[in-house]
């Protein structure tokens, strides 16, 4: 498919420097595949040379898993006064064996003369023997200039040198970073529009931007670039990033596709833009910005008197595009009329066929709203979202029934790891099952006796992994009486899913996120069965 602007993805790196968030590799394995899925063409999975992580995770991708995006690693330039091929950093650019590279290299001399301790001209070589040994090795390069908005403010010429450099050496593409995310989206000398003009004239390559938000305007500088010339533009979901923050992709492919006619998206995908937001926060342990552009929940609701009875008649009386496009909602607050759309779509993605939810839409519309409002959050959920909505369709298989639960926790001397015994009490095809495990960890302990009460009937829960456990407190003022939400991600190594429990007992809370965590692979596991057996030829 022809695109007018190519989309980079740096969350996993760049965003991963904001303050509060530290990604497992499950988490950022789960967005790489994701943001895939939603269209991305570049996922920059992270520095090789700096952190173990990051290799890690160049090491475990599933390349075959992509089906669209290009995977991306990032580093430096090389250091002073060494050849590139015996840069570490360069080297293990190559090492993480990804199809493109990105190197920043300095665009302003203050940075060449303070940070590198280098001459101009030194810098000069740096970029052009980096940009050439990487297009040797076979790769795409990617090369960010950064600080060029404030170089070029300083030294237009120099700024522009190192460009040109790169583009000399072989560089795929050309990315203008406005590090300091100080400059201004206008026409002004020391301003967006004119920089990026002055860039596309110096070199024929195709142009990037990388805005930070430190000045509040990443996401209308991205937008300018673009009118400007660019067809290239990095960022992250949601904005995160170090500082501020990173120009956020969310609004500006929102932009691009539905103000600008820049497609960017393979088609119908922006419709899931709620959603990879959502899904993105929820696995960054943050709460969803209720205000954040086309995608927030209260973007498209209405409280005021005036507002409802106009948006009664139209709602292009007060939404600047239909909510639908981007996979949100219309709420009026009065009476909460909203949601309906997500839940169809979210069930169509499971494969359960509409016309099964017709008739009881309302009654699955009733409850995902109370148990929102009690605290569960089902965007990441995917999971204890099909078991909820089986079970009110009246399609789901008790597979046990609880008897009761007990979790101990023992501190043995001021020394040692506390121990916790938990001990599960299941009734199984009419048959009583009693096991106890123990484990460092209450959860880990529970989890483990729940799987051996079970493993004789359903041997295939043994294929289980808990690859993630995130606890977030919903109600900071109650203290350690606050309810918590509990979100687990599960594997049994060839499908991912992820469930949600929500409870002032962070035991209980844990126990509703396993258990729809083990009914869930149980569901599935009956489907695929049943699935099979429709396909076997008659004998």
């Amino acid at each position: 498919m022809r695109k007018d602007v190519l989309l980079y993805d740096t969350t996993l790196r760049d965003g991963e420097q904001a303050e509060g968030i530290a990604f497992s590799l499950e988490d950022k394995l789960r967005i790489a595949y994701r943001l895939d899925e939603f269209g991305i063409d570049y996922i920059e999975g992270g520095w090789p040379g700096s952190n173990p992580k990051a290799i890690d995770f160049f090491r475990e991708i599933d390349r075959s898993r992509l089906k669209h995006a290009r995977l991306a690693s990032f580093g430096s330039t090389r250091r002073k006064k060494i050849r590139a091929e015996e840069d570490d950093n360069l080297r293990a650019l190559i090492e993480s064996n990804t199809p493109t590279v990105t190197i920043f290299g300095k665009s302003w001399e203050l940075h060449v003369r303070e940070a590198l301790q280098a001459s101009l001209d030194e810098n000069l070589e740096m970029i052009r023997d980096s940009v050439r040994f990487l297009r040797g090795a076979g790769r795409e390069v990617v090369y960010d200039a950064e600080h060029f908005f404030d170089g070029y403010k300083h030294n237009p010429d120099y700024a522009i040198k190192t460009i040109v450099a790169a583009a000399e050496a072989g560089a795929d593409s050309i990315v203008l970073c406005d590090t300091n995310g100080g400059t201004l989206p206008g026409n002004g000398p020391d301003e967006v529009a004119t920089i990026v003009k002055a860039a596309r004239q110096a070199v024929s390559l195709p142009l990037g931007i990388h805005a930070h938000n430190d000045a509040g305007v990443a996401v209308a500088n991205s937008l300018m670039a673009v009118q400007c010339g660019a067809v290239h533009v990095q960022g992250t979901i949601n904005g995160y990033g170090e500082r501020t923050g990173n120009a956020d992709l969310i609004p500006i492919i929102a932009a691009l596709e539905l103000k600008m006619g820049k497609k960017c998206l393979p088609a119908g995908k922006i419709q899931s833009l709620t959603s990879l937001a959502h899904f993105v926060a929820e696995t960054a342990n943050w709460v969803p910005d209720p205000r954040q552009p086309y995608v927030g929940r209260s973007v498209f609701a209405h409280k005021a008197g005036i507002h409802v009875s106009a948006m009664r008649r139209h709602n292009k009386t007060y939404e600047h595009v239909d909510p639908k496009l981007v996979g949100n909602t219309t709420r009026i607050l009065v009476s909460e009329l909203s949601g309906q759309s997500n839940i169809l779509s979210k069930a169509d993605k499971l494969g359960i066929a509409v016309e099964e939810l017709n008739e009881k839409g309302r009654d699955i519309l009733k409850i995902i709203k109370e148990k929102e409002n009690q605290g569960y959050q089902y965007e990441a959920a995917e999971g204890s979202f099909e078991v909820l909505v089986r079970k009110i369709l009246g399609k789901h298989k008790r597979f046990f029934d609880l008897e009761g639960f007990r979790v101990i926790v023992e501190k043995r001397g001021s020394e040692e790891d506390c121990v916790s015994e938990a001990a599960v009490k299941l009734r199984i095809n009419g048959a009583l099952a009693y096991m106890v495990d123990e484990a460092v960890g209450p959860v880990n302990a529970l989890d483990r006796a729940l799987r051996k009460a079970l493993r004789d009937d359903y041997p295939q829960l043994a294929k289980i992994h808990l690859q993630d456990f995130k606890v977030r407190v919903l109600d900071g003022t109650a203290g350690t009486a606050a309810k918590v939400r509990v979100l687990i991600n599960s594997t049994d190594g060839e499908e991912e899913w992820s469930t949600v429990g929500v409870s002032e007992n962070i035991i209980e809370a844990s126990w509703q996120a396993l258990l729809d965590s083990i009914e869930y692979k149980l569901l599935r596991d009956e489907q695929a069965a049943a699935k099979k057996a429709r396909k076997k030829p008659a004998q």
